[in-house]
């Protein structure tokens, strides 16, 4: 080899590894450019995840005065308060919804379920006082009072049995007796026992005096 051949040859080498870091330096550079974006990409996850968890969410938490599963649980017996709590019994098993039942049911003031009261006058019972010798005598006139549906048949029926019981009862009454206070009400009830016992049940519950006078 002649020397211009080898100094040549020392000129390509000496070329080559300068050409070659050239292009590695060019890699390293565009690699460097890259490297803010990626390391953006990667942590901007991290980041969201740490501001919510550690900023936002204790700053909520604070603004509602505690733990989120604590107002959770506060709801929730709120929510089993209001549907198995005291309220609700008074609702479906107390007092106020018996005597709702009650007045659905159309109860009277005796008893009776789902009945209408029925009236049925007596009119013109003249008999002499006791004790007067025929020279006195009461007249009464009244009105009987029930609910049961049979009310006006059964008494029709024996209309004739409760004037002879009344006409006795009555009779049987001396000046004093009609004229002493609570007089009426006395033989109201009277003749309310003896006619029911006549009829067999509680068919009379009350009796009103329309007339009732001693001559």
């Amino acid at each position: 080899m002649s020397a211009t051949e080898a100094k040549a040859k020392s000129e390509v080498e000496a070329k080559t590894p300068a050409k070659d870091a050239a292009v590695d330096g060019g890699k390293g550079g565009a690699l460097k450019n890259w490297l803010p974006l990626i390391v953006t990409v990667v942590l901007m996850p991290v980041l969201a995840f740490a501001t919510t968890n550690f900023l936002i969410l204790p700053k909520i938490v604070h603004a509602r005065g505690g733990e989120p599963e604590e107002t959770g649980a506060a709801d929730g017996e709120s929510i089993n308060k209001e549907e198995g709590g005291h309220g609700e019994k008074k609702e479906s098993g107390g007092h106020g919804e018996k005597k709702e039942e009650g007045r659905k049911e159309g109860k009277g003031p005796h008893g009776t379920a789902g009945k209408k009261r029925q009236n049925y006058q007596v009119s013109k019972v003249i008999v002499n006082v006791a004790g007067s010798m025929g020279s006195r005598y009461l007249m009464t006139s009244f009105t009987l009072v029930g609910s049961q549906a049979d009310f006006k048949d059964v008494l029709d029926e024996n209309k004739d049995q409760l004037l002879d019981l009344a006409n006795t009862s009555l009779a049987s009454k001396s000046i004093s007796d009609l004229e002493k206070p609570g007089a009426r009400n006395q033989i109201r009830a009277e003749l309310i026992s003896i006619f029911n016992n006549a009829l067999g049940g509680s068919y009379v519950q009350e009796i009103f005096f329309t007339e009732f006078a001693i001559q």
